[in-house]
C-alpha cells in the first residue's frame, strides 16, 4: 500500500481491538501537539469511507462531531459553565426544566443524531401537559445547550432552530380574592402573629409586587409621615427595590412611593417590634440587611418559605390552599380597586408601577371591571334636556 500524504489521514489494522483504525490530525494544539480524531470500523471499506468523510470535513474547516456525546453531555456542559454570572433563582430554575424535561426525553440521544424531527416531537409530547409559556421555557434551556455546544465544536448545526414551539395547553388563569375573601385573608394573616402575616397584609393592601415587598427596606418605610417646606406628607412606603440581581424594580416606571393604607402601617409596626425583639434574642447570629422581613437572624425571606406560610394563612381564612398564590394578592388589589373603589385604570395603572395602561390591560384584564360608563353619563347629560332646546333641522 502506498504511502499516504502529509495530512491525508492514516488507516491501519489493529490486531488487538480486531478494527481497521481511522487518524486524522485536525489541528495542533497551542504547544504544537497534534489533536487527532480517530474511527474504526469493521471493513476496510467502511474504514475508507470514514477517512473520506473525516478529511472532507477538516477541509471545509467545519467541527468534528464527538461520537458519544449526548444531549445529557450537553446539558450538563451547559448548566455547568453557560450559565456563569447569573443569579442563583436563575440557575435554579433553568436546572430544573433541564433535568425535568430536556434529559429524561432526549438526554440519552447523541447530539450529533439530534433531528429536528425528534425535538418537533418531543415538544409535541410535552404540549400535551403544559402550556405555552412553559414550552417556551424547555425550548429555550434545549437551543441554548445546543449554541453552547456547537460553539465549542461539539455539533455542525443547531437544528433546535429550525423547529417551531406548538400551543400548549392553557395557562392557569389568574384570579382574584372577592372583597368578603380579602377580608378574611388579612384578618387570619393578622392573627397569625408572624411575619408572613404582616408580609401578606402590606402585599394585599399596597399592590407591591412579591420580590418587591421581600425586598422592602425600612430605610424606606415612613410609619408617622414627615413635614418638609410646610407640606405634610402621610406614612408611606418607597417601592425602589426588589430581589432582582440587579436590585431594581422591575421597570422604571415601577419605582413609586405610595401612601400606607391604616392595616399596612399597623402591619409594618408589628413587623418592627418583632424584628427588633429577633435581633436581641439572636445575638451575634443576627445578620443585619437593613430588610423589613427578615427571618429570626435577620436575613432575606425565602420564596418557599413565604409560599408555605402563604398557604396556611390562606386555609386559615376558609379557602383552599392549593388554588391561591402569593402573586395573587396583587391581582387582588387591582380587582378591589376596580370592582369596589371606582378607580380608574390610569391610576390603577400608576399604583401598579406599570408604564402604560396597556400593561395593565393585558395581565389584569380579568381583575378590571369591563364596564365604561363615560358615554353613558355624557349622553346622559346631553339628552337631558327639552325637545324645545334641541336645534330645528
Amino acid at each position: 500500500m502506498p504511502r499516504r500524504g502529509h495530512g491525508e489521514g492514516t488507516l491501519y489494522w489493529d490486531e488487538g481491538r480486531q478494527r481497521w483504525i481511522v487518524e486524522v490530525t485536525t489541528g495542533y494544539t497551542p504547544r504544537g501537539k497534534r489533536i487527532k480524531v480517530r474511527r474504526h470500523a469493521r471493513t476496510k471499506t467502511d474504514a475508507r469511507t470514514k477517512l473520506r468523510e473525516l478529511r472532507r470535513t477538516v477541509e471545509d474547516g467545519l467541527p468534528i462531531e464527538p461520537q458519544s456525546y449526548t444531549v445529557s453531555d450537553a446539558v450538563e456542559d451547559w448548566l455547568r459553565s453557560g450559565l456563569r454570572g447569573r443569579s442563583d433563582g436563575t440557575i435554579e430554575k433553568n436546572t430544573i426544566w433541564a433535568r425535568s424535561h430536556v434529559n429524561p426525553a432526549l438526554g440519552g440521544r447523541k447530539l450529533r443524531e439530534l433531528s429536528a424531527d425528534d425535538v418537533d416531537r418531543w415538544l409535541d409530547e410535552e404540549a400535551a401537559h403544559l402550556s405555552t409559556d412553559s414550552l417556551r421555557q424547555i425550548y429555550s434551556v434545549l437551543k441554548r445547550t445546543v449554541d453552547h455546544a456547537q460553539a465549542r465544536d461539539k455539533v455542525k448545526r443547531n437544528v433546535v432552530s429550525l423547529c417551531n414551539i406548538p400551543r400548549g395547553r392553557p395557562g392557569r388563569r389568574s384570579k382574584s380574592l372577592s372583597l368578603d375573601q380579602a377580608r378574611a385573608v388579612l384578618d387570619a394573616a393578622e392573627q397569625d402573629d408572624s411575619v408572613v402575616g404582616d408580609y401578606i397584609v402590606v402585599s394585599l393592601t399596597t399592590g407591591a409586587r412579591t420580590e418587591e415587598a421581600r425586598a422592602l427596606a425600612w430605610d424606606l418605610v415612613d410609619l408617622v409621615g414627615t413635614q418638609t417646606a410646610g407640606l405634610e406628607a402621610p406614612p408611606s412606603i418607597a417601592v425602589w427595590r426588589s430581589v432582582r440581581e440587579s436590585r431594581d424594580t422591575k421597570t422604571e416606571k415601577s419605582r413609586r412611593t405610595l401612601k400606607a393604607p391604616e392595616r399596612a402601617v399597623r402591619a409594618l409596626g408589628r413587623q418592627r417590634k418583632r424584628q427588633l425583639l429577633q435581633r436581641a434574642r439572636s445575638g451575634t447570629r443576627w445578620q443585619e440587611t437593613g430588610l423589613v422581613f427578615t427571618t429570626r437572624d435577620g436575613t432575606q425571606l425565602d420564596a418557599r418559605n413565604v409560599r408555605r406560610s402563604f398557604k396556611r394563612i390562606v386555609q386559615r381564612a376558609g379557602l383552599d390552599p392549593e388554588k391561591w398564590t402569593p402573586r395573587e394578592l396583587r391581582h387582588s388589589f387591582v380587582s378591589l380597586l376596580s370592582n369596589h373603589a371606582g378607580l380608574s385604570i390610569e391610576e390603577i395603572a400608576r399604583l401598579v408601577g406599570h408604564a402604560t395602561t396597556s400593561v395593565t390591560q393585558n395581565v389584569y384584564r380579568f381583575e378590571l371591571r369591563p364596564m365604561l360608563i363615560e358615554g353613558a353619563d355624557a349622553m346622559d347629560r346631553l339628552l337631558a334636556g327639552s325637545d324645545d332646546e334641541c336645534p330645528s333641522d
